[in-house]
């Protein structure tokens, strides 16, 4: 009981941490660690780019009045100080700052005058297959793109290397189609995602359908219905935000641009049927869990049902001879007892052939 309570109370804290502040209080809601900030940039043209690690956040101001397109991402949500800093530098709104570091963001795009705000889920699996959620929040620019990220490790090394070396047409449009980029290697880790939970709902199919389930399988059922159930969440508000990306005329948003973004809500609506799919999928295994568990137990009932069948006519002839009257004329034979074990034994087999016929046994 007190492990339950423990386990409520670590669920409340993130939410309790906004109880009574003002609006636009940074307050980190994630889980606190050791690790750095980090921050690195990527500022380039069609012909030129220039890669960096920088040490303070001071030294990604220059980049917001650059003629050249910038990425510029940070890893570490719990330095509230740097992040109110740059926002301050990028003149960005108190709530929008205090949405960054709220790692219990739903995802959701804000407009404003010279930038946009996307919140969004970024989903992985680490090396045991467990399923883990980050927060990554975008603010478009004119010519800039800032990301933050909960902590180090991320899905964009694709993006990385394409602006490296050249490939596509990253480098050649602006920091709309940056995002999109961004946005789009998120979306397609979530077909990783979903493939490798079909895969787990196959394997736990094979088991109950090859009666090889083991005992602890209803707990699996169980944990893979709850992580079904997060990336249903972390994804479906998505398909809000890029379709008003797509259909909201925003000047940083280009036209060139919006057929990309049109694709990603493609990809959106395929993985969500995916998650429906596989949604009713693992109710389905819950049932034929539970169905299976009641034939088992028919088929102990059954059993137990024919012996005790089979051993009540047995019972009550021996009740019978067992009977303490002084005068029962079949003691007197001389083989009486073998008479009745013969008896008992051609009634058991008598009914033994009889279940048999009729396909009980």
């Amino acid at each position: 009981m007190m492990k339950f309570k423990s386990k409520k109370k670590k669920r409340t804290e993130n939410y309790k941490k906004h109880i009574g502040q003002v609006p636009g209080t940074l307050v980190y809601t994630g889980q606190k660690s050791d690790r750095q900030l980090q921050i690195e940039s990527f500022d380039y043209n069609k012909e030129d780019i220039e890669e960096k690690i920088l040490v303070d956040i001071e030294e990604a101001v220059p980049f917001k009045d650059t003629d050249s397109v910038t990425w510029v991402n940070i890893n570490g949500l719990q330095y509230i100080d740097e992040i109110e800093r740059i926002g301050q530098h990028y003149d960005l709104h108190p709530l929008v700052l205090e949405d960054i570091v709220n790692t219990n963001q739903r995802p959701k795009i804000d407009e404003y005058e010279d930038y946009l705000f996307v919140v969004l889920k970024m989903l992985y699996y680490d090396d045991e297959e467990n399923i883990i959620i980050e927060q990554v929040s975008f603010v478009l620019g004119k010519n800039y793109v800032l990301t933050f990220q909960e902590a180090e490790g991320d899905v964009f090394e694709s993006i990385r290397d394409r602006l490296r070396h050249a490939k596509g047409r990253i480098r050649t449009l602006k920091s709309d189609y940056l995002m999109y980029a961004l946005i789009d290697a998120v979306v397609d880790n979530y077909f990783s995602i979903i493939e490798t939970l079909g895969n787990k709902i196959e394997d736990l199919e094979t088991e109950l359908f090859g009666g090889h389930a083991e005992e602890d399988v209803s707990s699996d059922i169980q944990q893979l219905k709850r992580e079904i159930l997060k990336v249903r969440r972390a994804i479906f508000p998505l398909r809000e935000v890029i379709n008003r990306i797509e259909k909201n005329e925003h000047p940083l948003i280009y036209k060139r641009t919006i057929t990309y973004y049109r694709d990603i809500y493609d990809h959106l609506i395929q993985v969500s049927e995916n998650i429906d799919i596989y949604r009713e999928m693992i109710w389905s295994l819950m049932d034929m869990y539970m169905t299976t568990i009641s034939n088992k137990m028919n088929e102990v009932m059954k059993v137990l049902t024919i012996i005790a069948t089979i051993f009540i006519p047995l019972t009550f002839i021996a009740g019978i001879y067992g009977m303490n009257f002084e005068y029962i004329p079949e003691l007197q034979y001389r083989y009486g007892y073998f008479v009745l074990w013969g008896i008992m034994i051609l009634m058991f087999l008598a009914m033994l052939i009889y279940f048999r016929k009729k396909k009980w046994l």
